[in-house]
């Protein structure tokens, strides 16, 4: 506003800009826009340098190639278990359930393992066998929650007797580890027989990769009893499970795993599915000496506990599971919990074990 129109008088009309004026405020103004174009390409052209720098090959500077500072970091190594998993050859003539009743458990077990080619199938002179019981509770043997360390102590003696150059014992239990091997047995039978005992130290864990798996594609894995074995063998108890309605030998393998497992239980047929495509084991026993037929996995009394007097040998954990579940467990007729769909959809075992050669043995 010009003065005399502050002081209340009649302002004179401004005079129209002439055509050179015109020229100069159009010439200005496209010198304006263009400032503000090239201003904001420089910025576009900034950020996209320090995405290609990031992207720089060896040599450049870290601050160029590297600007948040994570490019330097090294990767934990991923380690894996061998490809097909540590199973021998197929022999069409044998049975694919051994079934062995008694109540001499070298014998039965012995009766057992014949049935699906004898332990000479399974373990050579000089291999290194690794045998995962269920050490998992701090109970003792009677209880029905652990493998029970006489069978244990039959399976390193016909291991060894088949020219095992090293047998080892392990598990990571989900108690106190020491107290959960003094309390069970398994200690006791492990180092009387001459095995390697292994108790879960951190150094023993490393990243596992298990292509496939929906839950520990990669995740801790208890290797250190793995380094240097060829053939891996699981004993387990027959038992109710609150979550998975049942535990046997697929369910077993949890117990190799480290890290947060507990997290699992959210999925827990999941998980179990995930353990039958992590670990393909030489072959696996049944111990269906006694069964927790209820109160699992726990237990904690022994009026949840039979006598079944049953050894189970196969090479097909779904199998034995099944079996397990029908005969053992004496749940004919109840749907099979979820994990053995889940396991069959990916061809990892034969939930029907109905449709497989069998050979049942009475042991005197």
């Amino acid at each position: 506003m010009t003065q005399e129109r502050r002081r209340g008088r009649r302002a004179e009309p401004e005079p129209e800009p002439t055509a050179e004026e015109l020229a100069q405020q159009q010439a200005h103004h496209k010198i304006e826009r263009r400032t503000l174009l090239e201003g904001a390409l420089g910025l576009g052209a900034a950020a996209a340098a320090a995405g290609w720098m990031s992207l720089a090959p060896p040599g450049w500077p870290l601050s160029l190639k590297d600007p948040d500072g994570e490019r330097g970091k090294p990767k934990p190594k991923v380690f894996s278990l061998p490809e097909g998993g540590f199973r021998v050859p197929d022999m069409p003539s044998v049975a694919d359930l051994g079934v062995a009743y008694g109540t001499k458990l070298s014998d039965m077990l012995r009766a057992a393992i014949d049935a699906i080619g004898g332990i000479g199938r399974f373990i050579s002179k000089g291999d290194v066998v690794v045998i995962k019981p269920n050490v998992a509770f701090e109970r003792p043997a009677a209880l029905g929650a652990t493998t029970n360390p006489d069978v244990l102590s039959a399976l390193i003696e016909l291991v060894r007797e088949a020219g095992a150059q090293e047998i080892r014992v392990a598990d990571n239990p989900i108690e106190s580890p020491s107290s959960c091997f003094v309390r069970s047995g398994i200690q006791s039978a492990a180092q009387k027989s001459g095995a390697r005992l292994y108790l879960p130290n951190p150094s023993e864990f490393a990243l596992l990769g298990t292509p496939g798996a929906t839950w520990i594609e990669r995740w801790p894995f208890f290797w250190g009893p793995f380094v240097g074995a060829n053939k891996v063998i699981g004993v387990s108890p027959v038992k109710d499970h609150n979550l998975c309605r049942a535990s046997m030998t697929t369910k077993n393998w949890y117990g190799l795993l480290g890290g947060r497992r507990n997290q699992f239980h959210q999925d827990i047929h999941g998980i179990i599915a995930d353990l039958a495509l992590m670990l393909r084991p030489t072959f696996v026993v049944l111990d269906a000496t006694r069964v927790l037929f209820r109160s699992g996995p726990t237990g904690g009394s022994l009026g949840d506990v039979k006598e079944a007097h049953t050894i189970v040998a196969s090479r097909d954990s779904i199998a034995a599971d099944a079996y397990g579940w029908d005969q053992l467990l004496e749940r004919q007729g109840e749907a099979l919990p979820a994990y053995f769909e889940k396991c069959a959809a990916r061809n990892l075992g034969q939930p029907d074990w109905r449709k497989l050669a069998r050979r049942e043995v009475q042991v005197g």
